[in-house]
């Protein structure tokens, strides 16, 4: 079923524990991800880029497939970078609506934040916006040391806007971090963070920041873990070892990408703490036969 992301953070926020957000760009990911949450009886949210393929249509494979899903599901717009994306979300149906204006002044942030809220909220959707920069992991000398969200500022900030979720800088950062590096998470900071703001915290750059440091950041506050490459990690390892002699191998291709996809889904929600948390929502799912086993019954 299709949630709103307010409802699956909130569950999580007082349960201390934190929610996979899983990148989905076309349908075989989403059906992935959907299954891999039915599978470990998880909610999950999923990540909408706006630069997607004909990202309204993807808004209604998402609302198509959730309605059959067994688990809990919301769709947000990742790292919406105007208020036209922010119409663009409304348009495709998503539950929720992420506006990202870290990198402005702070006064610029407000004002922008405020406006996509008022849209969101008028269209019965939910906004997270993000506080302080979370930067990118190839420069993380740099951009893991700077920038970090001030418990005061977030406190106020939140009151000024109205969103209704807030990501957080606390030493993550997007994309890979250089062989053998781990970010140094702030816990300290989280900690403060999470006892001074009211709404629910969000970690952006999950992948590779370590399994110890996520599920600690998941037990001291944060409710929603954004993941990218660790998934697409996965689905290139999976092809890379699979066994591609037979005849009949290259009909499964997709199942593969999935199957690489999925493993990577399933270790997250038993390390967000998310994993048999899922309240019912249908008596349906996703879980179907692969392309490999339908063409060889046909």
């Amino acid at each position: 079923m299709l949630v709103s992301m307010k409802e699956i953070c909130a569950h999580a926020r007082e349960g201390h524990y934190g929610v996979p957000a899983l990148t989905s760009g076309n349908e075989h990911i989403v059906r992935s991800a959907i299954e891999a949450a039915e599978e470990k009886n998880s909610p999950l949210i999923l990540l909408c880029n706006v630069k997607a393929p004909d990202f309204q249509y993807l808004g209604k494979v998402i609302n198509d497939l959730a309605a059959k899903s067994r688990v809990p599901v919301a769709a947000i717009l990742d790292h919406g970078p105007d208020y036209a994306s922010a119409v663009n979300a409304v348009k495709a149906n998503l539950t929720d609506i992420m506006i990202d204006k870290s990198s402005e002044p702070y006064e610029v942030n407000v004002a922008e934040t405020k406006k996509v809220c008022e849209l969101a909220h008028a269209a019965g959707m939910y906004v997270e916006a993000e506080l302080g920069h979370v930067g990118n992991a190839d420069n993380y000398d740099e951009d893991g040391h700077t920038a970090f969200t001030e418990p005061e500022m977030a406190v106020k900030f939140v009151e000024e806007t109205g969103c209704d979720f807030l990501a957080v800088a606390v030493g993550t950062a997007h994309g890979q971090y250089p062989k053998g590096m781990k970010p140094e998470i702030q816990f300290e900071l989280l900690k403060e963070l999470r006892e001074k703001v009211p709404v629910p915290l969000v970690l952006h750059g999950g992948s590779g920041s370590g399994d110890d440091n996520i599920a600690e950041a998941c037990r001291l506050g944060i409710t929603k873990v954004n993941l990218a490459n660790d998934l697409y990690q996965g689905c290139i390892k999976e092809v890379l070892e699979h066994d591609w002699s037979s005849g009949w191998a290259a009909y499964g291709f997709y199942g593969v990408v999935a199957e690489g996809y999925k493993k990577v889904a399933r270790h997250y929600f038993d390390v967000c703490g998310s994993t048999g948390k899922a309240w019912e929502c249908s008596p349906k799912g996703l879980t179907s036969k692969t392309e490999t086993e339908t063409v060889k019954e046909g």
